[in-house]
């Protein structure tokens, strides 16, 4: 077996040249005890296109739950029993609101997600007065939308309404896709991310990893989303939520999160590489390692579970070397005073701590916990852990 230099491999990159499958797959199966090795020759590209700047983003869900279609791995689908909560559109006031506690938190894109198959002429009607809001309030603000398949037509609208990005993940490897979701195709998504694409909208798609696939299928989606061309790549890690058909799989150790994160740095060098769903259960202590390759996060809360308090978010960029991009070091230690309350008014259970992403202890005493369940901020009348 040859052994890949993976320092001579970043200086390739570097000159202009690609990694290859081959290269990737080697990533992922490196040695444990080379893996800082590893993330040193990845981090020389992610300091080459970003420095130490972090892109931070905030997730609003528009509509929890109540979705029809039946991708096992989530909370919201159809014939999950996940005690989330479910609530229909949120008003434009109520949108705004929730993005601003993300926006004053050091967000710079807001990322507005409903659930569902895809948007209705009407749903789009709603994100269009949503977008357009946010952008008369908030200077220089981001808009990613994600609201499923796209008809013809809808990019276009969001586009010309100030949305910059269009999300849609393709989730996996086409080869694993069917295993995964039945309900809409590999080719309906890639239809979708190609009417963002030609509407102007930047592209955001990226994957889950723990979904049973195997390293040659976390190779094939790293090199699909790279062949799409999309301009930032989220990394989720699988939430195993109980009562999905995903409940209790725990395939992932923080090592593991870390090299797939580095395969991405190598496979698509100059994209922006977000760690996503997943980040404070998995990684857990290496979570600021990882951002020695990814150069972007959600801020405080996904969709439907809790994250990381978000001053010990703010806090690990501040005391890793990295600054928030648009933000210079006095606001960014002026956003961090802020943050100091008690840890109670962010409505975290006491078992948590000041961490709510959940837990994955694996075989290790005291079993395993899942996801801890949003129950603060959209749809509640919690404030937002921003």
């Amino acid at each position: 077996m040859t052994t890949t230099n993976f320092d001579e491999l970043a200086t390739r990159i570097l000159g202009g040249g690609a990694a290859t499958e081959a290269d990737a797959l080697a990533v992922l199966q490196a040695p444990d005890s080379e893996l800082m090795g590893v993330v040193a020759a990845a981090g020389r590209l992610r300091r080459a296109y970003f420095g130490n700047t972090v892109k931070v983003n905030y997730l609003v869900n528009l509509k929890s739950g109540l979705c029809p279609e039946n991708c096992n791995y989530c909370s919201q689908a159809l014939g999950s029993q996940a005690p989330i909560l479910k609530y229909s559109w949120l008003s434009k006031e109520e949108t705004l609101k929730q993005a601003g506690a993300g926006l004053r938190g050091g967000a710079t894109r807001v990322c507005m997600v409903s659930s569902g198959r895809g948007p209705s002429e009407r749903d789009i009607d709603k994100v269009v007065e949503m977008t357009e809001a946010l952008k008369d309030e908030y200077d220089g603000v981001e808009v990613c939308a994600c609201l499923g398949l796209l008809k013809d037509g809808q990019a276009a609208r969001l586009k010309a309404a100030g949305v910059d990005a269009y999300n849609h993940n393709i989730n996996t490897a086409e080869s694993h896709h069917d295993n995964i979701v039945q309900t809409h195709t590999y080719d309906d998504r890639i239809d979708t991310i190609g009417k963002a694409k030609d509407a102007g909208l930047s592209p955001c798609s990226g994957l889950i990893a723990g979904l049973g696939e195997t390293d040659e299928q976390l190779v094939e989606a790293l090199f699909a989303l790279k062949a799409l061309d999309t301009d930032s790549i989220p990394v989720n890690f699988l939430m195993p939520f109980d009562g999905t058909p995903y409940q209790n799989t725990w395939e992932l150790s923080p090592l593991r999160c870390v090299k797939i994160l580095t395969m991405a740095r190598f496979v698509c060098p100059d994209k922006e590489i977000r760690i996503a769903g997943g980040r404070e259960m998995h990684l857990r202590t290496l979570q600021a390692t990882a951002l020695q390759v990814a150069n972007s996060i959600f801020l405080g809360d996904y969709l439907t579970s809790e994250g990381q308090d978000a001053k010990a978010d703010l806090e690990m960029l501040r005391d890793n070397g990295f600054t928030i991009l648009g933000l210079d070091a006095d606001a960014f230690d002026e956003l961090i005073a802020s943050h100091d309350r008690p840890a109670a008014a962010h409505g975290c259970g006491d078992s948590c701590g000041d961490s709510c992403g959940g837990c994955a202890s694996g075989d290790t005493a005291g079993g395993t916990c899942g996801p801890q369940i949003r129950t603060r901020g959209a749809g509640t009348a919690v404030p937002a852990n921003a």
